[in-house]
């Protein structure tokens, strides 16, 4: 009996020495891994940069984003590339536009010192800056806005009218002989009268209104527009049209395809005449019989003494006149883009 007694008592110690060093292994495991983990957490902390250095970590390739989270747009190497060359270019586009408005600078200055220095007659020609001030008082009480509004009204209808007249009649008397031939004689009889001397004739058949200020607007500008498109289209570069007859190409596609495109430049070199006549034509002719243009606000300013109102309204005319002829030169490079420039 005494034997099974201690036989179960060596169990007993065995047991619970077993389970003794099991949680001893648990407990060991455990501080482990805490111990594992802790130098990780202390090394993310560490190496994660503090909001006030103003630094932000890029995610895990596995983690997803925020749903709120902002992204800072990034430029792409093409834009990159456009804004480097555009700062490389900035001095010589400053160089460019100071050497393209020195003269003009130098021109207001000698207008601004002349009268003040007793060069000129300061009573026929003040100071730039008391025109500049006669500008500013017309355009503040709505003047010269009503009076430009007026003569681009009347310019630009008659300008257009002699646009939409002139290029077709002139593509065809230089395309088709005959035409020419027709048309010839008498386009050189009206050719070679100034449209200033038929403005009493304009003004006794069609009156002191809008229709003959803007017909005399046409008249003018006809004739830039359709001389110059005729000399165009009669000389295309011979070596286009062999070109394009050995292709075999028909009469309407040689038209489209060689004939108008290589007629644009010297064509847009009529158009720009003729959009320089519009605007001095009309001016003349509001000067003779008219209630509003800056025509007659030059007129009107001429009679009043008011000079420099009189030449506040010249330099509005100039400024319109350089505004259009930009224009135009845009539109020309727009349908001209195939040429290749002469620097190659």
């Amino acid at each position: 009996m005494s034997s099974t007694t201690g036989t179960t008592a060596e169990k007993a110690d065995a047991t619970h020495a077993t389970t003794t060093t099991r949680e001893t292994t648990t407990t060991d495991a455990t501080n482990t891994t805490e111990a594992v983990q802790a130098p990780s957490l202390t090394e993310s902390a560490e190496s994660a940069p503090s909001p006030e250095a103003g630094t932000s970590t890029a995610p895990a390739p596995g983690a997803s984003s925020p749903p709120n989270a902002r992204r800072v747009p990034s430029l792409t190497a093409p834009a990159r590339r456009t804004a480097l060359r555009t700062v490389r270019r900035l001095p010589y586009l400053l160089l460019k536009g100071v050497t393209k408005s020195a003269a003009v600078v130098a021109l207001l200055l000698l207008w601004e010192i002349a009268p003040r220095a007793g060069l000129v007659d300061r009573t026929f020609l003040p100071p730039f800056s008391e025109v500049a001030d006669a500008w500013w008082g017309l355009a503040a009480d709505g003047q010269l806005a009503d009076n430009a509004r007026a003569s681009l009204a009347r310019s630009f209808s008659g300008f257009g009218i002699a646009v939409a007249v002139a290029v077709p009649l002139g593509l065809l008397i230089g395309w088709y002989r005959p035409v020419a031939d027709l048309l010839g004689p008498l386009l050189e009889v009206f050719r070679n009268t100034a449209a200033l001397a038929l403005l009493p004739v304009f003004v006794l058949l069609l009156g002191i209104g809008e229709t003959s200020k803007i017909s005399i607007v046409v008249y003018a500008c006809t004739w830039p527009i359709l001389l110059n498109t005729i000399s165009a289209v009669r000389h295309v570069d011979p070596t286009l049209l062999k070109l394009a007859k050995s292709m075999d190409l028909s009469a309407p596609r040689l038209f489209q395809r060689v004939i108008l495109p290589a007629s644009v430049p010297v064509m847009f070199t009529g158009i720009r005449l003729a959009g320089a006549v519009s605007i001095l034509v009309l001016v003349a002719a509001e000067m003779i019989g008219a209630k509003a243009g800056l025509g007659y606000l030059i007129n009107a300013s001429q009679y009043n003494f008011a000079i420099p109102q009189m030449y506040a309204g010249i330099i509005t005319i100039s400024v319109i006149g350089v505004v259009f002829n930009q224009f135009l030169v845009t539109v020309e490079r727009r349908l001209s883009s195939w040429r290749v420039p002469a620097g190659g």
